[in-house]
Protein backbone atom coordinates (compact mmCIF):
# COMPACT_ATOMS: atom_id res chain seq x y z
CA UNK A 1 0.00 0.00 0.00
CA UNK A 2 1.51 3.43 -0.94
CA UNK A 3 0.73 6.51 0.17
CA UNK A 4 -2.08 7.32 -1.79
CA UNK A 5 -3.92 4.45 -0.80
CA UNK A 6 -6.69 4.85 1.83
CA UNK A 7 -8.33 2.20 3.66
CA UNK A 8 -11.44 2.46 4.49
CA UNK A 9 -11.43 3.42 8.05
CA UNK A 10 -9.27 6.33 7.05
CA UNK A 11 -11.65 7.42 4.45
CA UNK A 12 -14.61 7.18 6.86
CA UNK A 13 -11.98 9.36 9.89
CA UNK A 14 -11.22 11.93 7.41
CA UNK A 15 -14.92 12.02 6.45
CA UNK A 16 -16.50 12.44 9.60
CA UNK A 17 -13.55 14.85 10.76
CA UNK A 18 -14.60 17.12 7.73
CA UNK A 19 -18.25 16.72 8.76
CA UNK A 20 -17.87 18.23 12.18
CA UNK A 21 -15.39 21.01 10.82
CA UNK A 22 -17.83 21.69 8.41
CA UNK A 23 -21.12 21.60 10.85
CA UNK A 24 -19.05 23.57 13.43
CA UNK A 25 -18.60 26.67 10.49
CA UNK A 26 -22.05 27.04 9.76
CA UNK A 27 -22.87 26.94 13.57
CA UNK A 28 -20.27 29.62 14.09
CA UNK A 29 -20.90 31.78 10.86
CA UNK A 30 -25.29 31.09 11.54
CA UNK A 31 -24.50 32.79 15.53
CA UNK A 32 -22.36 35.27 15.08
CA UNK A 33 -23.00 38.92 16.76
CA UNK A 34 -21.47 41.13 14.49
CA UNK A 35 -20.94 41.17 10.64
CA UNK A 36 -18.81 39.66 8.65
CA UNK A 37 -14.94 40.76 8.67
CA UNK A 38 -12.09 39.82 6.95
CA UNK A 39 -10.83 37.82 10.51
CA UNK A 40 -13.87 35.50 9.84
CA UNK A 41 -13.15 34.67 6.04
CA UNK A 42 -9.53 33.60 7.26
CA UNK A 43 -10.27 31.77 10.00
CA UNK A 44 -12.19 29.73 8.02
CA UNK A 45 -9.77 29.96 4.86
CA UNK A 46 -7.72 28.31 7.40
CA UNK A 47 -9.57 25.76 8.94
CA UNK A 48 -10.83 24.57 5.62
CA UNK A 49 -7.36 24.37 3.92
CA UNK A 50 -5.21 25.11 6.08
CA UNK A 51 -1.34 23.40 6.60
CA UNK A 52 -2.47 20.92 9.23
CA UNK A 53 -5.13 19.88 7.11
CA UNK A 54 -2.75 19.25 4.68
CA UNK A 55 -0.53 17.63 6.26
CA UNK A 56 -3.17 15.17 8.03
CA UNK A 57 -4.66 14.51 4.97
CA UNK A 58 -2.26 15.26 1.75
CA UNK A 59 -3.49 17.08 -1.29
CA UNK A 60 -4.57 14.66 -4.58
CA UNK A 61 -5.12 11.62 -2.39
CA UNK A 62 -8.25 10.14 -1.10
CA UNK A 63 -8.43 10.97 2.38
CA UNK A 64 -8.13 14.69 1.43
CA UNK A 65 -11.13 14.12 -1.35
CA UNK A 66 -13.08 12.21 1.91
CA UNK A 67 -12.36 15.42 4.23
CA UNK A 68 -13.88 17.68 1.65
CA UNK A 69 -16.68 15.33 1.11
CA UNK A 70 -17.25 15.48 4.80
CA UNK A 71 -16.82 18.95 4.91
CA UNK A 72 -19.89 19.50 2.77
CA UNK A 73 -21.77 17.11 4.24
CA UNK A 74 -21.37 18.56 7.54
CA UNK A 75 -21.53 22.45 6.44
CA UNK A 76 -24.74 21.59 4.24
CA UNK A 77 -26.07 18.77 6.92
CA UNK A 78 -26.38 21.54 9.77
CA UNK A 79 -28.68 23.89 7.64
CA UNK A 80 -30.58 20.76 5.76
CA UNK A 81 -31.33 19.71 9.82
CA UNK A 82 -32.58 23.28 10.02
CA UNK A 83 -34.63 23.45 7.40
CA UNK A 84 -36.08 20.36 8.73
CA UNK A 85 -37.13 20.88 12.16
CA UNK A 86 -38.28 24.81 11.07
CA UNK A 87 -40.68 22.88 8.57
CA UNK A 88 -41.98 20.38 11.35
CA UNK A 89 -42.07 23.55 14.08
CA UNK A 90 -45.33 25.76 14.00
CA UNK A 91 -43.22 28.58 15.65
CA UNK A 92 -40.97 29.15 13.07
CA UNK A 93 -41.05 29.85 9.43
CA UNK A 94 -39.00 30.20 6.44
CA UNK A 95 -38.76 34.39 7.01
CA UNK A 96 -36.76 33.09 10.32
CA UNK A 97 -33.89 32.33 7.93
CA UNK A 98 -33.72 35.96 6.20
CA UNK A 99 -34.55 38.26 9.05
CA UNK A 100 -35.24 36.16 12.32
CA UNK A 101 -38.74 36.45 12.88
CA UNK A 102 -40.53 33.89 14.76
CA UNK A 103 -44.80 33.44 16.03
CA UNK A 104 -45.19 35.29 18.80
CA UNK A 105 -45.09 32.93 22.24
CA UNK A 106 -48.77 31.65 23.64
CA UNK A 107 -49.97 33.49 26.73
CA UNK A 108 -48.78 30.52 29.02
CA UNK A 109 -45.47 30.54 27.18
CA UNK A 110 -42.05 32.46 27.84
CA UNK A 111 -39.03 33.03 26.40
CA UNK A 112 -37.32 33.52 29.48
CA UNK A 113 -33.48 31.83 29.06
CA UNK A 114 -33.86 31.57 25.74
CA UNK A 115 -30.65 33.28 23.40
CA UNK A 116 -31.27 35.64 21.53
CA UNK A 117 -31.91 35.38 17.67
CA UNK A 118 -29.24 36.70 15.80
CA UNK A 119 -30.40 37.85 12.28
CA UNK A 120 -28.48 37.75 8.95
CA UNK A 121 -30.56 41.09 8.46
CA UNK A 122 -31.68 43.75 10.26
CA UNK A 123 -33.20 46.71 10.28
CA UNK A 124 -31.32 49.78 11.82
CA UNK A 125 -33.67 52.17 10.88
CA UNK A 126 -33.64 52.59 6.93
CA UNK A 127 -35.99 49.94 6.14
CA UNK A 128 -39.61 51.04 5.52
CA UNK A 129 -42.17 49.54 7.82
Amino acid sequence: MNETDATFWQMLGAGGFGAVVGWFLYYVNRYRKDDVQLADVVTLVGAIGGAAILTLFPAKTDLFGAYGIGLAVGFFGYFLTLLVMVGISDKFRVEWFLDGRRTKPADDETTAGARDTVAAMRDEGGLPG
